[in-house]
């Protein structure tokens, strides 16, 4: 059976371009564990994989709910364990590429979630962040690591605080392998980031989505559209957008590492060495 191959690490860093290059040379197809390159219409501020990407090399789990549908961890572990069986079902590699944490955690940890028998969650709809988090403080549950998600505060109401279960670390057929930056270099790449997507018409993509869906949708939530907000409510001009954009994606790639520096299972490697890595382990399988 083919390994599972996970190319993860923080955001800019190259993970998508390796992915590519591994998955034309060994046969493999890519699943994307991006929470949000998963909504249609979010293409420029989500830095979604191109037609063109997706013409060459096949993936899985882009564009599969619309913006106002709720989709969950839950959900893409189930979503990605199907589309690996389906890919090994054709000789082909699975390859799952990204930096939600969450999401390669459920699937390679296999994360197992408590039986909640009262999944009523109804009785929260009117209540705010504030009051959903002080009703967990006040009953001595956990604040999610999201804190300010209402449906992860919603979500730990229900489950009354269980967690579930799941592996210590990854079986013997799936190896995680990260993409290891220099700070410095990251923050170079992070800025050319943010200036390549406020030129490629993020502002008109944030306009057609707020029209669609509304600002409050969680999809747009996102950093990017509430910056891009900023640009079309006069508040910022676009310059100071990009320098806001690539602070908040630094602060966001460093919570990214942090995660993943819990696991003693990751292969760290340099950018430009991380292929080769990969290249080694499979030839070994063979």
């Amino acid at each position: 059976m083919k390994p599972l191959i996970v190319i993860t690490g923080p955001t800019g860093s190259g993970k998508s371009e390796i992915a590519m290059r591994v998955a034309a040379k060994h046969g493999g197809e890519i699943i994307c564990a991006d929470s949000r390159t998963i909504y249609r219409g979010m293409d420029i501020g989500t830095a979604k994989p191109t037609a063109r990407d997706m013409k060459q090399i096949t993936h899985h789990l882009v564009d599969i709910v619309d913006p106002d549908e709720t989709y969950t961890v839950k959900d893409f572990q189930s979503d990605a364990k199907k589309a690996i069986k389906s890919i090994r079902s054709r000789g082909s590699l699975p390859i799952m590429v990204g930096g939600t944490g969450l999401y390669i955690d459920a699937v390679v940890l296999d994360y197992r979630w408590p039986v909640i028998k009262d999944d009523d969650s109804s009785e929260y709809d009117q209540d705010s962040i504030a009051q959903l988090q002080a009703t967990l403080i006040e009953r001595n549950i956990p604040l999610p690591q999201n804190k300010s998600n209402k449906r992860h505060l919603v979500s730990a109401l229900v489950r009354n605080g269980k967690t579930g279960h799941k592996r210590d670390r990854p079986d013997e057929n799936t190896f995680v392998f990260s993409v290891d930056t220099e700070p410095d270099v990251l923050k170079q790449r992070l800025k050319s980031r943010a200036e390549r997507i406020f030129s490629s018409g993020l502002i008109e993509e944030a306009l057609e989505l707020s029209n669609r869906y509304g600002w409050d949708s969680e999809a747009m939530t996102a950093i990017v559209y509430r910056i891009a907000k900023r640009i079309i409510d006069h508040e910022i001009d676009e310059y100071e957008a990009q320098d806001i954009f690539a602070k908040a994606d630094w602060q966001y790639a460093r919570r990214q590492l942090t995660w993943l520096r819990r696991h003693d299972y990751v292969r760290w490697h340099k950018r430009e060495h991380i292929e080769g890595a990969i290249d080694k382990l499979l030839m070994k399988m063979c």
